[in-house]
């Protein structure tokens, strides 16, 4: 019996990273052909829609080839690397036989060794069709029982037509172009097929398109889309993808599905602004981020505590109203992918110490772009900072599945009327966008006066907690 050399390579494929993402592109590899991996290793750094996310190997082995290069988007589900797997069966046959063998119907031998399941990704449960590496042969060789039945004289019966090789962007391309391409001769090396050869084919199709036809059709065709031309020195084109792409589009769905309200209030925060600068010099906040955006996060949550309701969602599919008795705290922050709102899971539950800690964690992973997709779900009611960019407040949108944001605009000195006189205080305006249908204006009035209550009069902080 021959043992092929191909079943011990394996293909990871793109894992599903979040819940239910459907691409990622490659933006790093970490690793090159001919290059030892072991069993857990960081292959490859990926961005989805949600968050830029590394990938281990699950396998040890050698890599035998990088299926895509860097800057590429991939399919979840689509193998991205090869590699050989230590440990495999060496080949009996002759070492000028190529590796790959064609599918058939009888059960596949099961590759040993652990089996490795992610996220998203699951083992095979038959082998994948592999192309040879040996040369530049493109017959994939019959399963030794049809080269058994050539020596009889009956390989008619038995033969199957190889499929032909090509990557899977070179598939699409062909798909979409309508070419075969059992029908293209292949020139890449290897004998695979390269998207030359797919436009090649796909030429004699495009002059007979551009013939002249004798009648008119009775609807007028669409007009085919033309490529925008542009100055290159004038203009730059970015691409609209990844966390950038997907912000987009939730603050879209946002907008015009749930009734935005807004309301503003503007508030002295001298003594909030007091309290900062004695909490840097506590033993108990040694090392830890304390900033004004540390106690407004706090006010909030007491003002949360004091009007639960606040902290809900609308569930449209149930025709529900649902009450969250935790607080996952989003904080807006912008990073070189685009805005991201990771949340700080039972917030409510923190002191202001672990506070602090879990507002310096999330700030400084969230710059180093290594936010993961589980911190960024889940979240209740978010906070937004407008005013670190010297913005006096905004209308902030809220974030799917929440019914409130709270905008914080830049804290000026100004003339500010303190104990009947006009004096120069610290002053900042407070914005509180809420979802209309489950948020009426009594309830999205007592949460912003509470926050502000509160950062006027950060004692309350003790009373009202």
């Amino acid at each position: 019996m021959t043992t092929m050399t191909e079943a011990s390579v394996r293909e990871f494929k793109m894992p599903d990273v979040g819940e239910g993402l459907t691409e990622a592109e490659i933006l790093k590899w970490y690793v090159q052909p001919g290059d030892t991996v072991t069993d857990g290793q960081v292959v490859c750094e990926v961005e989805t829609a949600k968050a830029a996310v590394e990938l281990p190997i699950p396998y040890d082995g050698v890599v035998r080839e990088l299926h895509f290069p860097e800057g590429t988007t991939v399919d979840v589900g689509t193998p991205i690397i090869a590699v050989a797997v230590a440990g495999g069966a060496a080949p009996e046959a002759p070492a000028e036989q190529p590796a790959a063998e064609p599918a058939r119907p009888q059960e596949e031998p099961k590759p040993e060794g652990r089996q490795p399941v992610l996220v998203g990704y699951g083992v095979a449960t038959s082998s994948t069709k592999r192309r040879s590496r040996k040369g530049p042969e493109v017959t994939v060789p019959a399963p030794a029982q049809a080269i058994q039945a050539e020596l009889n004289g009956h390989a008619g019966a038995v033969a199957e037509k190889p499929r032909p090789l090509a990557k899977p962007p070179v598939r699409k391309l062909a798909k979409d172009l309508g070419v075969d391409l059992a029908a293209i001769t292949p020139s890449g090396p290897d004998g695979i097929i390269t998207r030359e050869d797919v436009h090649a084919a796909a030429t004699p199709r495009t002059a007979e398109a551009q013939a002249p036809v004798t009648t008119a059709p009775a609807t007028p065709a669409a007009p085919a889309p033309v490529a925008s031309s542009y100055d290159a020195a004038r203009e730059t084109r970015i691409p609209i993808k990844g966390v950038r792409k997907a912000t987009a589009q939730a603050m879209v769905s946002s907008a015009f599905t749930a009734p935005h309200v807004t309301e503003f209030v503007t508030v002295d925060v001298t003594r909030t602004m007091k309290l900062v600068e004695e909490l840097k010099q506590d033993k108990d906040m040694q090392g830890l981020r304390v900033n004004p955006l540390l106690l407004i996060a706090k006010a909030l949550l007491v003002a949360i505590k004091r009007n639960p309701e606040i902290n809900a969602s609308w569930d449209e599919a149930n025709q529900e109203i649902v009450l969250k008795h935790y607080v996952n705290l989003g904080i807006a922050a912008a990073t070189p992918r685009g805005l991201i709102v990771p949340n700080i899971k039972d917030a409510h539950d923190k002191t202001l110490p672990q506070l602090a800690e879990a507002l310096g964690d999330l700030v400084s992973t969230a710059r180093e772009g290594k936010t993961s997709p589980a911190a960024m779900q889940g979240g209740t009611v978010t906070i937004t900072n407008v005013g670190v960019f010297g913005v006096d407040t905004g209308t902030p949108i809220l974030n799917p599945g929440e019914s409130a944001i709270l905008a914080v605009g830049a804290i000026k000195l100004q003339p500010w009327v303190h104990k009947g006189k006009v004096k120069p205080r610290q002053v900042t305006t407070l914005a509180l966008s809420f979802d209309h249908r489950l948020v009426d204006g009594e309830l999205g009035s007592k949460v912003l006066a509470d926050v502000a209550a509160i950062l006027e009069q950060p004692k309350r902080l003790i009373t009202w907690a």
